[in-house]
């Protein structure tokens, strides 16, 4: 019977899939739209955002152009909801053993996303790869406009959680995961390095057994 009071929190990008050649080949759609705008983004531009906020993400990206926050705010909001509707219909690159995983564990912790990206694009990839039998909530910045440790919060305290665990891929993640007091997973499979020395995975196979030892020793603290 699964223990709905032992949660794993899961960030997306980076840790969950990779979305970044669908949210470029949208976005360059978007972007021709608008003749103030001499860029084409790269996914190599779509990795460097991943984990940011939306509105950090559009003033990295176009607050060099001259342009006023009006404006990046028109484009954001073009991009984001073209990329919704194109990783609705084409997906993206999802980790090895993922669902397999998933299956693992939901039998016995309650699960739940928690990103910083808009409104829409948790449900893009639990819609495309049928993945929302899985999870039992989601929360992300566009819906609150919270940081991504309030929302962590947000979670655990409306699904009454004694106990949780962030599982993320970049330093922000673990900084975010320790703003909320919470235990971090760093999936090192994914964008980026954390400095202090935590819990790993090479591989999204190896997480059953990382938790485990985890949940465990903060039974015995």
């Amino acid at each position: 019977m699964k223990n709905k009071k032992q949660g794993i929190l899961f960030d997306l990008d980076g840790t969950l899939w990779d979305s970044a050649q669908g949210v470029v080949d949208s976005w360059n759609v978007v972007l021709e739209r608008f003749p103030d705008v001499d860029k084409v983004m790269t996914v190599e531009d779509i990795h460097g955002c991943m984990g940011l906020p939306m509105d950090e993400i559009g003033r990295k990206r176009f607050g060099g152009m001259g342009l006023s926050e009006e404006r990046i705010t028109e484009i954001m909001i073009a991009c984001e909801e073209y990329e919704n509707e194109y990783l609705t219909e084409h997906g993206g690159v999802l980790y090895p053993h993922l669902e397999d995983v998933l299956q693992i564990l939901s039998k016995d912790y309650f699960l739940a996303i928690v990103s910083n990206c808009q409104v829409g694009y948790i449900e893009a990839f639990l819609t495309y790869h049928k993945l929302g039998r899985y999870f039992d909530d989601t929360e992300n910045f566009g819906n609150t406009g919270l940081q991504k440790w309030d929302n962590m919060r947000l979670v655990c305290e409306r699904n009454q959680l004694t106990s949780a665990l962030y599982v993320g891929d970049i330093q922000r993640d673990y900084e975010a995961a320790c703003k909320a007091e919470l235990p971090f997973i760093h999936a090192a499979y994914g964008f980026g390095m954390i400095r202090d020395r935590v819990p790993e995975i090479r591989s999204l196979i190896e997480l059953p057994n990382v938790v485990r030892d985890v949940f465990d020793s903060m039974e015995t603290k």
